[in-house]
């Protein structure tokens, strides 16, 4: 199992594992949808019908960053500077040895500053989603 480090989700790994072991490829990543930006402004004849705010999710699906790797993948990286999205990944897609576990659950990145100050309200408010141990 490895993780980017920089988000925090509610995935289950052990379906995750368990769907990469059913999936019998070698290596799954976990597809999420991105957290939308910005929020939307509903307009009908050029007037403004509503707001509405930032949806959980965005469109589409992203690397969410939490990948389960057989043991004989890490034969396949070249070297210290290799790099696992522009080169591992591609390799294994390319092979049809790269499965996704779809996650609509919680997620998000912490790679800026307003990232962080959104997962510290969350966690100081008591409301982080991805708090699942008792």
């Amino acid at each position: 199992m490895v993780t980017y480090g920089d988000g925090v989700s509610d995935i289950n790994i052990s379906a995750l594992i368990a769907h990469h072991k059913k999936m019998g490829k070698l290596a799954t990543i976990t597809a999420v949808r991105p957290p939308a930006r910005y929020g939307g402004v509903f307009i009908e004849e050029d007037v403004v019908k509503s707001f509405t705010e930032k949806p959980q999710t965005g469109e589409g699906w992203i690397n969410g960053g939490f990948i389960v790797f057989e043991p004989e993948v890490l034969k396949m990286i070249k070297g210290p500077k290799s790099s696992l999205e522009a080169e591992l990944l591609e390799e294994l897609a390319a092979m049809g040895q790269l499965a996704s576990y779809c996650h609509d659950g919680f997620w998000q990145c912490m790679d800026t500053l307003r990232d962080l100050k959104y997962l510290e309200a969350l966690w100081t408010s008591g409301d982080a989603p991805w708090r699942v141990w008792k």
